[in-house]
């Protein structure tokens, strides 16, 4: 049985992030290093005869703010599509649906990549000694190798205290140093200058592609080269130098994005780096990364000293093959956590978008683009924040919903004639809120209130009433004003529903045979519509506000379908059992109930959590199963609050073994976008983060359950510095598959109670209090 434990000193052993290590230098982006500062992105290839760092940033955006988005017939039509769905003509309502709902967004835009930085070498001997990595605890990037007798070292990182990238390179023999500095290979439109010392590059984030045509911001890039030794020449669009001892280049990146001075940002930026010096610089930086990421260790067992010294690629493909290798799940843990901090800070001016921070340049071309998709995948992107203790990189996503939720309040009025607020299913960096431009995708209703959970979770960690009171409970009331205004009367058992949606992004066979997506009272609707109302009747009761809005919030939860179970046994996707058109559809945007809600749970609901298996698994069974990476995150989570460690572990396994690449970045597959390559994704990254932790601490504000959903192919181990809801920050060791020990901090006062499998443990902390905890 749990009892606490008179001994407070706990033995863990908090274990360095890690390491990702190669042999040889990249000759693709899925083999490149990222760097990131939460705004200024570089992908690091490492080449010996030619560097390339290819940049990205997060407000270079084309496309520009629109007040016409919206279907003007839209509303018109409301109550009709709502008439024919209720009397069971679904082809029509869909066709009118397809007609009328749509958005029609003029200027939509995408997030572009920027060109190059590039350094270019002399033609010398092949290089020996080759060695290339990225360090998680320091968020330095190196590589160092020998040539014709020289030792040569780069060294890269991009600093969130001085807003730029640093780029230091160094030669063991003096003099022997030489390079050509440039920008290039960019898709942008823009003119490159050459002084004595930078080179800059003056451009626009323009693309045609989504009919944006010349919109986007204005930016510029500056190169800034500083050389000890050595001499400097212009050569057309570069910088030569020849001779050097070591040099340093700065590398800034201005937009004009919010009405930015994109000249003046690089100047003021440049100036304070070169005055302040690489050094001081560089020690700023790895002090600002480690206090992030040395809150967090995990130790899932040392690698056998047979792996230990393999590349990262060849342990990962390793991994694929079948071979266990918990050290290597470690790493991906901490390296989700270190592509958070390095794409998402609290002084960013966007959250992370669907490939982060770092842009391939693949998703423009794609059929969708490099935006916030409101439908799981920024929600994944941001999991991992508050359990792996990265609270404040969630900021930039709390500044995007209170946008979101300015901007929403003209749709839900024009759209719907509701109050509140409302998002789709997609936005993007001006706060584009109106359904998206498909029929099919794009009538999310509750995308924005989905997204909103988020505010609730980081209050639910901190508990912090003045972040409750002035920023989270507005944006939370608003989502349930509209919910509360869009519903209607079910007829047939005056049930509260909303519509007409889309369960995301998924199509339903109508009793008549009729291909649909649009219906009545879609499970997913359902279950965040319960998770906001609920939500702003607590926070409004802590807040001792809004009294009569929580008295109809209460007459409305009454009213709330129940979950059903279907002909099958899943759990129904929509209030009807319809058939599902693609039993094989990625989204499961219904089991939101299982996570991140817990409307449905093994312990409470049994029967719907059977349901909610027996959804996944039709969906895999079905032929055509669309595995991707964000979808394999997505079943580590549902299988851990399902307190099921080894099918967890077989979904954490695929996200890394099938759709990890070779720098462990997450990928869609190329096939879906018709493209030929893979395209990267960040969500896989956070959302796989985000598993391991679910599987090794869950709690919900009140229980704190330990190892949850231990697989047994973990026996030992140990991880620090997990945070549960209430401030509470937790440390476990486990030994043959078992608790051996754990260690609860408490930030503030607490009321907690503490499970480990059938055993309960009531305790009261004191703020500042710890409390151990083993096994009698």
């Amino acid at each position: 049985m749990l009892k606490a434990l008179t001994d407070q000193s706990i033995r863990t052993v908090r274990v360095p992030p890690g390491l990702l290590h190669y042999d040889r230098p990249a000759t693709r982006w899925f083999e490149a290093l990222p760097i990131g500062n939460g705004r200024l992105g570089g992908m690091i290839h490492g080449g010996t005869d030619r560097e390339r760092i290819q940049l990205s940033e997060s407000t270079a955006w084309s496309g520009g703010p629109s007040s016409t988005d919206l279907n003007p017939t839209a509303r018109q039509q409301l109550p009709r599509i709502r008439e024919l769905l209720f009397a069971g003509d679904h082809a029509e309502a869909q066709r009118l649906a397809a007609e009328h709902l749509p958005g029609r967004p003029s200027s939509f835009g995408t997030n572009l990549p920027l060109p190059e930085v590039q350094l270019a070498f002399p033609d010398g001997p092949s290089a020996q000694h080759y060695r290339r990595t990225l360090d998680l605890d320091t968020g330095l990037a190196e590589v160092t190798y020998e040539q014709d007798g020289v030792r040569l070292t780069r060294e890269v990182f991009a600093t969130n205290p001085h807003g730029l990238m640093a780029i230091r390179l160094t030669s063991d023999r003096p003099g022997s140093l030489a390079f050509a500095l440039s920008i290039r290979d960019g898709i942008l439109p823009g003119d490159t200058t050459v002084t004595d010392t930078c080179v800059t590059f003056d451009g626009h984030a323009y693309e045609s592609l989504h009919s944006d045509g010349r919109q986007g911001v204005a930016l510029e890039i500056r190169a800034h080269l500083q050389a000890e030794g050595g001499t400097v020449h212009r050569t057309g669009d570069t910088l030569r130098l020849e001779g050097a001892d070591s040099a340093v280049v700065f590398v800034v990146v201005g937009t004009d994005w919010a009405g930015a001075d994109p000249r003046k940002r690089a100047e003021s930026v440049l100036a304070v780096a070169l005055e302040t010096g690489y050094e001081a610089v560089r020690a700023a930086h790895i002090a600002d990364h480690q206090s992030l990421m040395r809150r967090v260790s995990l130790d899932l067992g040392s690698a056998a000293p047979d792996l230990a010294p393999l590349p990262t690629d060849t342990r990962r493909e390793r991994f694929a093959s079948g071979k266990a290798d918990n050290a290597l799940m470690a790493l991906y843990f901490q390296y989700g956590r270190y592509l958070t901090v390095a794409g998402s800070r609290s002084n960013s001016p966007l959250p992370l978008a669907l490939q982060g921070l770092w842009n391939d340049g693949l998703a423009s071309s794609a059929p969708w683009t490099n935006d916030f998709h409101l439908d799981m995948n920024t929600q994944q992107n941001y999991w991992a924040a508050e359990p792996t203790d990265l609270a404040e990189c969630q900021e930039p996503l709390f500044g995007l919903l209170e946008n979101l939720a300015d901007q929403g309040r003209s749709t839900a009025g024009q759209l719907y004639g509701a109050p509140g607020w409302v998002a789709h299913t997609v936005t993007n960096a001006w706060g584009y809120t109106a359904p998206g431009s498909g029929i099919g995708w794009g009538m999310n209703v509750t995308g924005g209130a989905w997204l909103a959970l988020q505010l609730w979770e980081h209050f639910e960690y901190g508990r912090d009433e003045t972040f409750l009171r002035e920023r989270a409970y507005p944006v939370l009331r608003g989502a349930a004003e509209f919910l509360l205004a869009y519903a209607v009367e079910e007829p047939e058992h005056g049930l509260l529903v909303t519509g007409p949606s889309e369960s995301p992004e998924n199509w339903y066979l109508a009793p008549d045979g009729s291909r649909c997506s649009v219906s009545m009272g879609a499970t997913a609707d359902r279950v965040f519509m319960e998770a906001v109302l609920r939500i702003c009747t607590e926070s409004a009761e802590l807040l001792d506000v809004d009294a009569d809005l929580r008295t109809r919030i209460a007459a409305a939860r009454r009213r709330l379908p129940p979950f059903r179970i279907g002909r099958h046994g899943q759990l129904q996707e929509w209030l009807h059992d319809y058939e599902e058109a693609e039993p094989s559809h990625r989204h499961t945007s219904h089991l939101g109930a299982l996570f991140p809600e817990r409307q449905i749970t093994p312990r409470d609901t049994p029967d719907l959590a059977r349901a909610a298996e027996v959804t996944i698994a039709r969906r895999q069974q079905a032929p055509g199963w669309e595995q991707t990476e964000w979808v394999e995150a997505n079943f580590t989570v549902y299988f851990a609050r399902l307190l099921d460690g080894e099918a967890a572990l077989k979904h954490l396994t695929r996200l890394i073994a099938d759709t990890s690449e070779a720098n462990l970045m997450t990928f869609s597959a190329g096939g879906v976008a018709g493209a030929a390559q893979n395209i990267y994704s960040f969500d896989g990254n956070a959302g796989g983060t985000a598993g391991i932790a679910e599987m090794l601490l869950q709690s919900d504000g009140r229980d704190i359950e330990l190892l949850p959903a231990l697989p047994a192919a973990w026996p030992e181990g140990s991880v620090c510095g997990l945070r549960a809801r209430g401030g509470l920050t937790v440390d476990i060791r486990w030994q043959d598959g078992q608790l051996e020990a754990a260690r609860i901090r408490a930030a503030r006062a607490a009321d907690v109670r503490v499970r480990y499998g059938a055993d309960l443990l009531d305790v009261r902390l004191a703020e500042g209090e710890m409390l151990a905890l083993g096994l009698r």
